[in-house]
């Protein structure tokens, strides 16, 4: 069983103009809204691949019973804490010659006992049998410990979990060393203290690292360089693919559903790599952050080819 947590879902508005012009008139030539935050990406392209989740976390207001619509009538399973307030709403903005602008709103911050709310969800869902997916951001002034927290109590279960997030909450997740984790480049980047742009060898050695220490699975992402995937005794690279790019939001994503799948489903390591690999670029095809097609995903994965790091 794969449970998702979004601590701070949105409604994600995509707007397509000719050219932003600061301070002046903008025209939208096309809108899409999606029901996002990571774990509930994740969700939804966990859907598409033909794979069950349960999607949980913090909805509020208007927009959080929009994002439960959604989710209701695609049949994916969900058990939210509801909060005062509303779920924000985040608006990409994509010009003509690919630039991408973002306005991320804050979200509602839960309450201690809505907080305790939704840890004891997760505890009654973990079991030796459940992956967590802890994915994204969390709302202003909540503690960046708290993803830390959530594995070390679904690991007391013998849950797994599958981390993906940046920053302190990346750094301090680590302590609690989840199971799997996908960073992208620049993440590992920060996180080894890097201040240049690593070799591969070198984000390897970070992945290495991270195994040695405890975590069992480094995926990186690495935008047109494609990905790595390493655990003990694998270590395999895949370039990316060459597909038609309609935006690269929701690619990450896209991969931790790749990865989230892979696992509940027993592939191994090389379908998982070439599984992740198509996912994340057919996900750069959709518009706003809308998941690939299975029947594409399938089809790039044909085309995806494996190299030794």
């Amino acid at each position: 069983m794969i449970i998702t947590v979004t601590m701070n879902p949105a409604i994600d508005k995509t707007v397509e103009i000719d050219c932003l012009q600061q301070g002046g008139l903008n025209r939208i030539s096309k809108v899409e809204y999606d029901a996002g935050g990571k774990g509930i990406n994740v969700s939804k392209t966990i859907f598409e691949l033909g794979g069950k989740s349960i999607a949980t976390g913090f909805l509020a207001g208007n927009a959080g019973r929009t994002i439960k619509n959604v989710l209701d009538e695609k049949g994916i399973q969900n058990d939210f804490v509801w909060l005062d307030g509303e779920t924000r709403t985040n608006t990409k903005v994509f010009e003509e010659n690919g630039m991408v602008t973002e306005l991320n709103e804050p979200g509602p911050v839960p309450s201690e006992k809505e907080l305790e709310a939704l840890m004891g969800k997760l505890s009654e869902y973990a079991s030796k049998d459940t992956l967590f997916v802890l994915a994204g951001s969390v709302p202003n002034g909540m503690d960046k410990n708290i993803y830390a927290d959530i594995i070390n109590l679904v690991h007391k279960k013998g849950a797994k979990v599958l981390l993906d997030a940046d920053g302190e909450l990346f750094r301090n997740g680590l302590e609690s060393m989840p199971d799997i984790i996908k960073p992208n480049r620049l993440e590992l980047e920060e996180y080894a203290k890097f201040d240049y742009k690593a070799s591969e060898q070198e984000i390897a050695q970070i992945a290495r690292k991270l195994i040695k220490e405890g975590v069992s699975t480094v995926a990186v992402s690495m935008g047109k360089c494609g990905a790595m995937l390493l655990k003990e005794g694998y270590e395999a690279k895949a370039p990316a693919l060459s597909v038609k790019a309609h935006s690269t939001v929701g690619a990450g994503d896209a991969m931790v559903a790749a990865l989230s799948y892979a696992y509940e489903s027993g592939m191994d390591n090389d379908e998982t790599l070439k599984l992740g690999i198509a996912t994340s670029a057919g996900a750069v095809t959709t518009i706003g952050t809308k998941p690939p097609a299975k029947e594409l995903v399938m089809k790039l994965k044909e085309d995806v080819v494996l190299e030794e790091i």
